[in-house]
């Protein structure tokens, strides 16, 4: 897998935990009343809980735990930025260094023609032998 795929990737897990850290946020915390005019509403029990409270310390845990794979998780994406080509080069260093990989292409190719023609050459002195041989 190439570096920008695992980048890529590595940021759709990132965009992942952040929603699922909002939802968990959003779904555990504790109701309490932010001033003195606010309400907490009376749920039915048929009715589903907009909010399943989980106890002070479980869901404290539970946001330090959903903080630190975020902070692992960014870590692990700067880690794969840094490795990425070009980035410690100017424009006129990446132009020079495609010019220089364009000519070895160019030697590539001539070396394949080549090869093509001593293959075709090769093809058709065994095919001259293969019907100078006379079955016994």
């Amino acid at each position: 897998m190439d570096r920008l795929t695992q980048l890529q990737d590595a940021v759709d897990q990132l965009a992942l935990q952040f929603v699922a850290s909002i939802h968990f946020a959003h779904k555990r915390h504790d109701l309490e009343t932010l001033g003195p005019n606010d309400k907490i509403r009376k749920v039915k029990q048929e009715e589903e809980k907009e909010v399943d409270p989980l106890p002070e310390d479980d869901f404290r845990a539970g946001l330090l735990e959903l903080s630190r794979d975020l902070i692992l998780k960014e870590q692990q994406i700067e880690v794969l930025i840094s490795t990425l080509p070009g980035l410690d080069s100017s424009e006129r260093d990446q132009e020079q260094c495609i010019k220089e990989l364009e000519e070895e292409l160019k030697v590539a190719e001539e070396q394949r023609q080549d090869a093509l023609r001593e293959k075709e050459r090769v093809v058709g002195q065994l095919d001259r032998i293969l019907k100078s041989v006379r079955r016994p």
